[in-house]
């Protein structure tokens, strides 16, 4: 049966500029950078530099501080659970995974994406990682979602992951995806779901400029790109209503470890993480 083409298969363009500004930043391998992304991050330099200046963070900026609160999140649960499974969705061109299995051999870690950016992706870890998993290649808004969680021993807890992600769905869709999450998620002992967002920019001196931003990324992507919640207490309403019991929201201006942010307040970060979990009823 031919695969449905996903209106959302346009947003692996931004997967090259991430993938090549983590190469930038030292934080991955050449082999995840490509021409596209090298083209792309030169194009947007000059607005970079004039983000990181006059507006205190930009787009690469918040590349780093989210890939690495993320991963420093996904450590500490690897260290609480050591039979720890990861399933990251929409994975592009991200080192995570290849990190992570270089690193804790001992986890199930696989990786998903849609057709073409799995195929461009598989390619690349071939070159670095002899034993690397096949990618999966599924649509999150279809059934087929649910076979990637087949795949996974169903007695040990489970964490799914994604960056750069959830902003390119208007809310029913992305209401959708976590509803998905947490119910293909309910036969696993532990769920955890891990994951960066960008709230609205209120609080920042330049907020037009940045609403300006998105709206041309929006139109880039031929997505949805918005900013959907204000405050923390937004988004754990938002995550509770749709499946997860419990939510925990970290903004780096509060905290600069793995503890979530104990202001409900927005406190002005470009981006946050969330830690939604579950635990199976007994």
């Amino acid at each position: 049966m031919t695969q449905a083409l996903s209106k959302h298969r346009h947003i692996s363009f931004t997967a090259h500029y991430t993938g090549y500004i983590w190469y930038q930043m030292g934080i991955s391998h050449q082999a995840l950078a490509t021409k596209k992304g090298k083209t792309l991050a030169a194009l947007v330099h000059p607005l970079e530099s004039w983000a990181e200046k006059y507006v205190g963070g930009s787009m690469r900026s918040t590349l780093k501080q989210r890939h690495t609160l993320l991963d420093d999140q996904l450590k500490s649960l690897i260290e609480q659970h050591p039979q720890l499974q990861v399933l990251e969705i929409a994975s592009g061109l991200s080192p995570r995974g290849w990190w992570f299995r270089q690193h804790y051999p001992e986890i199930t870690y696989r990786e998903l994406d849609l057709p073409d950016m799995a195929q461009t992706k598989q390619a690349a870890l071939q070159q670095i990682e002899a034993d690397a998993p096949d990618m999966l290649s599924v649509d999150l808004f279809t059934q087929e979602f649910k076979q990637a969680f087949d795949l996974f021993d169903s007695s040990l807890p489970l964490v799914v992951i994604s960056e750069g992600l959830i902003n390119y769905f208007d809310k029913p869709l992305l209401a959708q995806l976590i509803q998905s999450i947490a119910q293909y998620g309910r036969t696993f002992p532990q769920l955890h779901y891990l994951t960066d967002l960008y709230p609205e920019p209120v609080k920042n001196k330049l907020a037009h400029i940045i609403w300006s931003s998105s709206k041309l990324l929006k139109w880039m992507s031929r997505s949805a790109f918005s900013f959907h919640f204000t405050t923390p207490n937004d988004v754990e309403q938002f995550f509770k209503e749709n499946g997860f019991h419990e939510v925990k929201v970290t903004q780096p201006a509060d905290s600069h470890h793995l503890t979530p942010s104990s202001s409900t307040e927005h406190l002005g970060d470009l981006v946050w993480t969330i830690h939604a979990s579950n635990k199976k009823q007994r």
